[in-house]
């Protein structure tokens, strides 16, 4: 595959006590983005972070926040996301009624979009999108909770779509979120990911060696 692997660690397994640090240390550490989980206790069951605290973290680092909203309806919350400081913006298709409005409405802030597909979500609901987005997310576990076992199962999903992509020559990167750790991340990388998004494996393995660990997801 010729893009370029990017680590994109979750902080949603980091220390909340010192989040700033601990985003500075995973950028020392060879991180290329960092991944915003943004749940709000009804599209998926859990509460974590609003715009507030993303405004806070920006100006620790330079690195890409990409941020995915797991909320609903998503659209009157774009804008408090894009003025906080995110980069990339990725909603679900399922948080919107129209999924075109709510593209429009992330480039109308000059925000890079991205759009997710849960593990049942057929590819069908954004095939029609493709060419407006940036990036494409497959979750490899149900969204709501960090630590969850890889779903081995969206392999053939993630696969049929960098074939559409690679078919259309379109410019879309294709990240997955879920259980992404040193035994699935060659996998993944094999049926069409070039971003990889880990939480558990980066802080956890290894005694937490943030630059080892992100750099065998890199090179598994």
């Amino acid at each position: 595959m010729s893009a370029p692997i990017k680590i994109s660690p979750s902080i949603l397994s980091a220390d909340f006590s010192k989040l700033g640090e601990e985003i500075i240390s995973l950028e020392k550490a060879g991180a290329d983005y960092i991944h915003i989980d943004v749940m709000d206790g009804h599209f998926v069951p859990n509460i974590t972070i609003g715009p507030e605290v993303i405004k806070r973290l920006r100006p620790v680092t330079k690195l890409t926040f990409d941020v995915h909203l797991m909320i609903a309806p998503v659209d009157p919350f774009i804008k408090d996301f894009a003025e906080a400081g995110a980069d990339i913006i990725t909603f679900h298709p399922e948080a919107t009624e129209d999924i075109s409005k709510t593209i429009k409405l992330i480039r109308s802030h000059g925000k890079k979009v991205g759009v997710s597909l849960k593990p049942l979500s057929p590819i069908s609901l954004i095939e029609n999108y493709l060419n407006e987005i940036d990036l494409i997310l497959i979750m490899s576990v149900n969204p709501g909770f960090g630590g969850q076992k890889f779903m081995p199962e969206v392999l053939d999903k993630m696969k049929s779509l960098r074939e559409i992509v690679e078919q259309k020559k379109l410019k879309v990167d294709i990240e997955i979120d879920g259980g992404i750790n040193f035994d699935n991340s060659k996998k993944a990388k094999d049926f069409g990911a070039n971003i990889l998004v880990s939480g558990s494996t980066v802080f956890k393995e290894n005694g937490g060696n943030l630059q080892k660990n992100i750099q065998l997801l890199r090179t598994n």
